[in-house]
Formats: C-alpha cells, sequence, structure tokens
C-alpha cells in the first residue's frame, strides 16, 4: 500500500523561502519517478514538478521553474521540494505523490498521492 506523507509547511512572506518533504512507503522507492502537486483554493489540482529515477533528471512546471527544485534521498525514501521566493500565489496545499504526469488521472481520484502539507505565503 503506497503511503506518502508530507511535511515542512507553514507560512512564509513574499521572497522567503521553504523546504518540503515527503517521505514514502509501500512501493519500491528507488524505482518510481515522484512528483509534487498544489491544491490552491478554488482550483485545480496542479502538477508542480517530477524527478525521475536518474536523480539529474527532472521537470517543472513554468509557474515554478526556476524557483522550485525538486530532489530526492533513496537511502531516506524521502522526496523534497526547495521553493525559494514565494509569491501569494504559491499558497496552497502541497502534495506529494508517486509518479510522473501521466498519472495526473490517479491522483486526481486520491490515488498515489498524500494528504498534502499547508503552505501559506503572505505580503
Amino acid at each position: 500500500q503506497v503511503q506518502l506523507v508530507e511535511s515542512g509547511g507553514g507560512s512564509a512572506r513574499t521572497g522567503e523561502s521553504l523546504t518540503l518533504s515527503c517521505v514514502a512507503s509501500g512501493f519500491t522507492f528507488e524505482s518510481a519517478a515522484m512528483s509534487w502537486l498544489r491544491q490552491a483554493p478554488g482550483k485545480e489540482l496542479e502538477w508542480l514538478a517530477t524527478i525521475y529515477i536518474r536523480l539529474d533528471d527532472t521537470t517543472y512546471a513554468d509557474s515554478v521553474k526556476g524557483r522550485f527544485t525538486i530532489s530526492r534521498d533513496n537511502a531516506k525514501n524521502t522526496v523534497y521540494l526547495q521553493m525559494n521566493m514565494l509569491q501569494p500565489d504559491d499558497t496552497g496545499t502541497y502534495i506529494c505523490a508517486r509518479g510522473p504526469k501521466t498519472f495526473s488521472d490517479r491522483w486526481r481520484r486520491g490515488d498515489e498521492r498524500g494528504q498534502g502539507t499547508q503552505v501559506t505565503v503572505f505580503t
């Protein structure tokens, strides 16, 4: 059973940074692509970034490219999201998910994803 537990959310001012963590269990972590998603109030689930099996193989949504960095530590079964230059539009629930962007339908059903951690950015 896939289990994903996020942590590290909180409040930040515009321009500040936060780092999120997600600990995975129930599957072979080092063989899985991992992604971060965002659910903003009143908006659809948004894919943000994916890291593949090769640690240097990453891809980002335009909205976060250049500000956010996804990384993983296979020895700790953990995936991270370093968020810099935070803006009020980054406010939302940040969700860790197994798989690449093509898994979006599964994520929308609530599968292969964690419960999320809340990030609030204020001016």
